[in-house]
């Protein structure tokens, strides 16, 4: 999937979604191309990043959509952001995939409730960056930054997912630490500087 150049404002997606609720959610407001030879890749965006879509089915399938997520982390030098349906049924398996996707792999982890979210979701990521594109990148560094770093959102309300941790310590930690890795190796004194001593233990244990 590395070789192929997606224009902005389209998407090229997976054949098997062709028919798909998401597919067919997401015609007419941006255009999507299937294609056959993406592998493990469900949706290719157009700046450079790469979603791979785990279904409430897969959840419950097995252990098969670890192999994809190893192998989907190990043969991207992409953007990856992992999509995955989070409902009352796949609910069970969602803190293993989330530790595995955000704390083992270091991807992007996005949970959606169905297919119409996700497209949902899907759009918003494409406009994000055809406006991102449409800004004068060459005099702001900033903004090629943003564009290929979609995943600051997600990054920070995963963070305020930790025990004790609101709106405002995530910012800190972010902050102080930049990612969710660097997050996970602080050690209990490195985190009581940034949020005290109760909430360090809180992060640390969790």
């Amino acid at each position: 999937a590395g070789s192929i150049v997606v224009p902005y404002g389209h998407v090229i997606g997976n054949e098997k979604w062709r028919g798909s609720e998401i597919a067919q959610r997401l015609q007419g407001k941006i255009r999507l191309v299937f294609e056959d030879g993406l592998g493990l890749v469900d949706f290719h965006l157009s700046n450079k990043t790469c979603i791979l879509y785990i279904s409430e089915a897969d959840l419950v399938a097995g252990d098969e959509f670890k192999r994809r997520l190893v192998r989907f982390r190990n043969a991207s030098s992409l953007g990856g952001i992992v999509i995955v349906e989070r409902t009352q049924i796949s609910d069970q398996y969602f803190l293993a995939v989330q530790k595995l996707v955000v704390l083992e792999l270091g991807m992007v982890l996005l949970p959606v409730a169905n297919q119409g979210e996700a497209s949902q979701l899907i759009t918003q990521l494409v406009s994000f960056c055809v406006r991102e594109q449409s800004k004068d990148h060459n005099s702001n560094p900033f903004l090629r930054k943003r564009c290929s770093q979609l995943a600051e959102p997600s990054v920070f309300r995963t963070v305020q997912q930790i025990p004790g941790v609101g709106k405002t310590k995530a910012l800190l930690l972010l902050k102080q630490f930049g990612s969710i890795h660097r997050l996970c190796n602080a050690s209990v004194q490195e985190l009581e500087l940034v949020v005290g001593q109760t909430v360090a233990q809180q992060i640390y244990t969790f």
